[in-house]
């Protein structure tokens, strides 16, 4: 054994590296979760993808509501670890979790740091048009994300990738970069390295309003929208009163003199249903009008929508 660890960790995100972990050298003596949540139509309640793994290896899990309280401190002190290491956990930790470890706490952060702090960097990268994203493992302070950068792993985003898609691939990338930093650790090789606080970004939580469509900004922007919010919130606009998921869609330079919002072309020819927007033209590949199921612009296109329909909420 090396390293008495233990997870703190909840979604999809996490499970690489938590994986990485029980497989290595390191004995993971407890994990630490959020509550089980209802999920799905029926809302039902739902375990976090971490518990989930942590329970198929039968390793403790506790799923504190509060974790600012001496009787959760007790617990962590009982497991007596000497690093916790957190993977998108959904909480800020306060100074005695972060002094209570030896070793510190380190953080698997989703993003080139001091780039996108905070709780979206995954989203707002792709969203706000960067070719280059990565994972940071970093030395947790009190402050959000501004603790010494441990060692860090970049990848370019791909043009047409979605946040989950993204996601998925930073997951794994940054499990790896975990255990090469806790391999660094226990040689004596890693070097903190502090953050260029004049060079931060910040990445803050996403919420469903983030998703709804303006069409006076530019066809690059909305696409990127597009790919940052899937699967969630996803991009929305309206027809008719109804709200209209936008899947995918690619930005087109065409010039156009209508309104923004405005269906300019439908698939006769081609594959996608266009609309005019602020800057250039969106091409619509996948959409999905509210109660009916995920359609590509050909199919959808010849349920009622024509050249000169106006997308967008109506005038109050």
């Amino acid at each position: 054994m090396r390293f008495r660890v233990v997870f703190f960790g909840t979604p999809e995100f996490a499970v690489p590296s938590l994986a990485a972990l029980v497989d290595g050298p390191d004995d993971v003596v407890g994990v630490v979760c959020q509550a089980d949540r209802p999920a799905g139509r029926g809302q039902k309640l739902r375990s976090p993808a971490v518990k989930d793994l942590a329970v198929a290896r039968r390793i403790p899990v506790e799923q504190p509501v509060k974790i600012r309280n001496s009787a959760f401190e007790d617990l962590l002190r009982a497991w007596a670890p000497d690093v916790i290491v957190v993977a998108a956990f959904g909480r800020i930790l306060p100074v005695n979790i972060l002094e209570l470890p030896r070793l510190g706490c380190i953080n698997v952060h989703a993003s080139l740091l001091p780039k996108y702090r905070g709780a979206a960097p995954i989203q707002w990268a792709i969203a706000r048009g960067e070719s280059e994203t990565g994972v940071t493992i970093m030395q947790m302070s009190e402050g959000m994300d501004e603790g010494d950068i441990l060692l860090s792993r970049s990848t370019p985003i791909g043009e047409t990738e979605t946040a989950g898609e993204l996601s998925e691939r930073l997951s794994h990338l940054g499990a790896g970069a975990l255990c090469d930093a806790l391999t660094a650790l226990d040689r004596g090789e890693l070097k903190p390295v502090p953050q260029d606080d004049a060079a931060a970004t910040l990445a803050p939580i996403i919420a469903k309003s983030d998703g709804e469509i303006d069409w006076t900004r530019s066809a690059d922007e909305i696409s990127r929208r597009c790919r940052a919010f899937s699967p969630w919130p996803s991009t929305f606009t309206h027809l008719d009163g109804k709200l209209l998921k936008i899947h995918r869609a690619r930005a087109m330079w065409s010039s156009t003199h209508r309104p923004p919002g405005t269906v300019i072309a439908l698939p006769a020819g081609g594959d996608t249903i266009d609309i005019a927007t602020g800057d250039g033209v969106l091409a619509i590949q996948e959409l999905q009008l509210e109660g009916r199921k995920r359609l590509t612009a050909r199919e959808f296109a010849g349920g009622g929508l024509l050249i000169g329909d106006r997308l967008g909420r109506e005038p109050s």
